[in-house]
């Protein structure tokens, strides 16, 4: 029987499309891929979700990835708040699976940063029982340790739990460490997943 559902947040709870928002710059193709590479695909991006660095040497980071782009870079991430955007069905979701007797928590790989600019976005986060942001654990996806983290902190039977996420590795990680996962596509898919979980 599962009484606990752990969501992560960014393109499940909230939309995260980075895509969107460097094309509304209109740089040149190949500008914009160097940028994409430098910024968003870049590895030391988890270390915005770490927490351990500052926003301004992570993005002295994605300088150095491309540094004859520095200007660009620094532009684009002057605004990164603007590549969330607020998803209507969190809350009635939420408020559903609550009114059902469940607990409802979360656990993302989010930053400080993003933390203080989407507050427009996190909306749903009084309505949830509590969770845990990496950057105040110091802490990523998919690494056990923070899985570990919220299953003693909440103290949760992981075989009662069950965790949804759109990244696959993340799932594989949450089911290696005794959680039910879903990987999450869609809210009507997700439904019919938890459903077949038993969870109306």
């Amino acid at each position: 029987m599962i009484r606990t559902i752990i969501f992560d947040i960014g393109r499940v709870l909230l939309d995260f499309d980075w895509v969107t928002y460097l094309a509304s710059y209109h740089f040149d193709c190949e500008t914009e891929k160097r940028i994409a590479r430098a910024v968003f695909e870049n590895p030391s991006w988890v270390e915005f979700d770490r927490g351990i660095l500052s926003t301004e040497e992570v993005i002295d980071l994605f300088v150095h990835a491309d540094p004859e782009l520095e200007k660009e870079i620094r532009l684009v991430c002057s605004k990164l708040y603007q590549t969330v955007t607020r998803l209507d069905y969190a809350i009635p979701w939420i408020r559903h699976l609550k009114n059902q007797g469940y607990q409802v928590l979360y656990l993302s790989n989010y930053s400080d940063y993003y933390f203080r600019t989407t507050q427009f976005a996190l909306d749903f986060l009084p309505e949830m029982d509590g969770g845990i942001f990496s950057y105040r654990v110091q802490m990523v996806k998919p690494h056990h340790e923070i899985y570990e983290k919220i299953i003693s902190d909440y103290h949760l039977v992981p075989d009662e739990t069950v965790f949804l996420d759109d990244t696959p590795i993340n799932i594989k990680a949450a089911k290696e460490c005794g959680l039910h996962g879903i990987v999450f596509r869609n809210l009507d898919d997700a439904k019919k997943e938890l459903e077949a979980l038993g969870v109306s």
